[in-house]
């Protein structure tokens, strides 16, 4: 279901992970809005008045997109706020009239139509606090985002459904349009699964394509699964060097605390602030200031690092590293914990985020 507005993150816990007594991390974030804004995605922006929350749904035919927008109306989604409902896709299955208080439904047949100064009319006529958005699967969804949307209509989630039993024929043969729906997706449902294609699912592992949603089995009599059985690595281990991008820090940081035998051995190379612990005099942790929940939940997530000229740099110098990973006993992790032993290091530009997301 749409995530709730008063918080935008899954919360997250992780008692595991070693705390390296580092500096403040308030400095971090300006006092001015504006500024604070440039830290962060659209997942994690405060919405604020002016703004309405958009959340898209997307898939093609068949999917799956109206019972689900049904169920959530049904379930008083729009209760509270007035809707507006943008229905670009009109299959067999039709919105539940009793579900529709609150909610205006407009229909947009052609793609030329859906321009930015029209959502803007429909704005100014029905003053709606949130959107919904029924995406036609032919689309394009770049389009949406560069040039459809209002400034002020924040796209706050994606879901996307795909029909299990034709998801392969729509890869191979619309591979771009299928998978930007997947690789843009915040939750990601699989509907009418069967054990089999279940199965051929997990062996795809989705989880490197799309290493944030939140990815759904709905089963043909009815029960849901959770894509992850726990053994998935959202990144390429067979890889002599495994790149860990900017924004994915913290995806790989949760992986490598979890599951560090996995780890060891592979070559990783990533953007890092240098950190020299107060907790642990000596010992050099470089990381990245993690966003679990929200601005007021920033905290430094480092691990071990080992190697020669790592002295050179000051607490919060942007470098860039290229390492070894191993498994080592050391007091800050409690026991064995994930230890990077530098080939390489570098100062490098910060990366347009600075503070990292889950």
């Amino acid at each position: 279901r749409p995530r709730s507005r008063e918080k935008s993150q899954k919360s997250f816990s992780a008692p595991r992970w070693p705390v390296w007594g580092t500096v403040r991390v308030e400095s971090q974030i300006s006092c001015c809005p504006g500024a604070r804004s440039a830290y962060f995605t659209r997942k994690e922006m405060h919405i604020i008045m002016a703004d309405i929350p958009v959340y898209l749904v997307a898939g093609f035919l068949d999917a799956g997109k109206t019972n689900f927008i049904n169920g959530i109306l049904e379930d008083g989604f729009a209760r509270q706020d007035p809707t507006l409902l943008l229905c670009c896709e009109e299959g067999e299955e039709e919105y539940e009239k009793n579900a529709l208080d609150n909610v205006t439904v407009i229909t947009i047949e052609d793609e030329e139509d859906l321009k930015c100064s029209y959502l803007k009319e429909l704005e100014k006529e029905y003053h709606p606090k949130q959107v919904l958005i029924e995406y036609n699967g032919m689309w394009q969804m770049e389009r949406l985002y560069r040039e459809v949307l209002p400034a002020n209509w924040v796209l706050y989630q994606i879901m996307t459904f795909v029909y299990a039993p034709t998801f392969e024929m729509y890869a191979k043969n619309m591979g771009q349009l299928m998978m930007e729906k997947i690789t843009n997706a915040d939750m990601l449902v699989f509907n009418r699964c069967t054990p089999e294609l279940r199965d051929a699912l997990r062996k795809r592992n989705l989880r490197m394509v799309n290493r944030r949603a939140d990815i759904y089995l709905e089963m043909e009599d009815g029960t849901s699964e959770d894509y992850l059985t726990g053994d998935e690595c959202p990144f390429d281990l067979s890889q002599d060097l495994i790149d860990v991008p900017d924004d994915d820090f913290g995806v790989w940081y949760v992986d490598v605390m979890d599951h560090p035998d996995r780890w060891a051995g592979k070559m990783v190379h990533m953007k890092l602030i240098m950190c020299h612990s107060k907790k642990y005099p000596g010992i050099h942790c470089p990381g990245r200031f993690v966003m679990t929940c929200c601005e007021n939940d920033i905290q430094f997530m480092g691990l071990i690092a080992k190697g020669m000229n790592l002295n050179q740099y000051q607490n919060r110098d942007w470098v860039e590293v290229t390492g070894r990973m191993a498994v080592e006993k050391h007091a800050a992790y409690k026991g064995k914990g994930p230890v990077m032993h530098v080939i390489s290091i570098g100062p490098c530009e910060k990366p347009q985020q600075e503070v990292v997301t889950f």
